[in-house]
């Protein structure tokens, strides 16, 4: 099992080229099966998650390729689709992987999809998914760890989920893109991977309006095609909150180019608050941050607050900081897991339910610790940076689901970090 060998206290220099989102990829690549002309999507992640939905959408008959001469370019061609079940094999390894459930059910009229089954950070419920669905006209059932759904063609409706789900905005929307009628998402997510989204179905002919907003419509078409250019995957951008979170903590000046600014106004204030100085442009952003950082305490909830998924990395940053910061997690409840990894190192974290104190160290301890989820490992290589000493991370498959070859770009602006068996 491969594991990381941090050597900590080097400032960061240079320039990072951010990779396309993961959370716009997964359901980008599943939208291939609303049609039967092949899809190409361009800035698509070299990830752990986007090699498990490639098999996913394999396994049901699709082409789904990777071009020897533009690695970061996919074509999906479902044009000979020849299963509707998407296995718990394939489907226990990554909960987003319900997002085949929609395009099935929309363009087949049928679909069988195992139960994602348990998340370390904490339950992320389907309902929502199917509640959605059934509005719509689906006949759906869930037996034997598998949700069945049949549908003659699904009907427009109007749909208000009962909390915010990303996931559940995109597999509804995807659905209805191929429905009969009109259908309006009420409490729709509003996360730029679902404009990121509902941009290639517009490309592929759907009829969308508000995506971006709380409020989505969308009037069904009778059949989609294939985007007559290659669609592009918008920046990653908690890979840019973690890098901005690394240069910050670590100190240095780093420019991180292919990033979009405007998708992390919130945790940018943070930073600023933080001490670092952070310059944008329309594709680039340059952080530069000179001695201690200053501690700085924030409240996790939907887009466009604070993303959960900059939660771990932000905390890494306030271990080392002067003073203390409260840290409230709202959406997951089992999102401070780093918690203790982190106090091995020598930070100072008390906990109580969803908050955190934390009380800011001159320096942290190298130690050998392991990582419990994708955003913690990212905490974890964080605080290694910025440790005296050796730090190693076990566990680091975490972080290969959704970090691009982390290590080797940490390398690239200065770090001491290696790859070790």
């Amino acid at each position: 099992m491969d594991k990381l060998l941090i050597r900590g206290g080097r400032s960061l220099q240079g320039e990072v080229t951010i990779s396309g989102a993961k959370n716009a990829a997964l359901p980008e690549l599943c939208a291939a099966l609303l049609t039967a002309e092949p899809v190409v999507l361009s800035n698509v992640p070299r990830l752990q998650d986007v090699a498990t939905t490639l098999k996913v959408l394999r396994s049901l008959g699709a082409q789904a390729e990777r071009s020897e001469s533009q690695p970061d370019t996919v074509t999906i061609d479902a044009g000979n689709i020849t299963s509707r079940e998407a296995t718990y094999d394939l489907v226990k390894t990554m909960r987003a992987s319900i997002l085949v459930l929609g395009p099935l059910l929309a363009r087949f009229g049928e679909a069988k999809v195992s139960l994602p089954g348990g998340c370390a950070i904490g339950s992320r419920p389907v309902d929502q998914h199917i509640k959605g669905l059934q509005a719509m006209g689906a006949d759906i059932s869930v037996e034997h760890g598998y949700i069945l759904a049949r549908a003659q063609r699904l009907k427009g409706a109007r749909i208000t989920t009962d909390m915010v789900t990303v996931t559940g905005t995109e597999n509804l929307m995807m659905a209805a893109a191929l429905a009969e009628g009109e259908t309006v998402l009420e409490n729709a997510a509003q996360e730029p991977e679902i404009p990121d989204l509902a941009e290639l179905l517009i490309k592929m002919g759907a009829r969308i309006e508000g995506h971006g907003t709380s409020k989505v419509r969308i009037q069904g078409v009778e059949r989609l095609h294939a985007p007559a250019v290659p669609h592009e995957i918008i920046p990653d951008r908690i890979e840019t909150g973690t890098f901005l979170c690394a240069v910050a903590a670590a100190g240095g000046d780093v420019t991180l180019r292919r990033a979009d600014a405007r998708h992390l106004d919130a945790v940018i204030d943070k930073l600023r608050e933080a001490g670092a100085s952070i310059e944008s442009g329309d594709d680039w952003i340059r952080v530069r941050s000179q001695g201690r950082p200053k501690a700085v305490g924030f409240r996790t909830s939907e887009y466009p607050a604070f993303p959960t998924d900059m939660q771990a990395q932000f905390m890494a940053l306030d271990c080392v900081a002067e003073g203390s910061a409260r840290i409230t997690e709202t959406i997951f409840e089992n999102r401070f897991m780093h918690v203790n990894e982190l106090v091995r190192l020598g930070a100072k974290i008390e906990v109580d339910g969803h908050t955190a104190v934390v009380t800011g160290v001159p320096r942290l301890s190298g130690a050998t610790v392991m990582a419990t989820d994708l955003r913690a490992s990212a905490s974890l290589v964080i605080a290694g940076l910025v440790a005296d000493g050796e730090t190693l991370v076990d566990r680091i498959y975490h972080l290969d689901r959704g970090y691009d070859q982390m290590e080797a770009k940490l390398r690239g602006i200065g770090a001491d970090i290696e790859r070790v068996k």
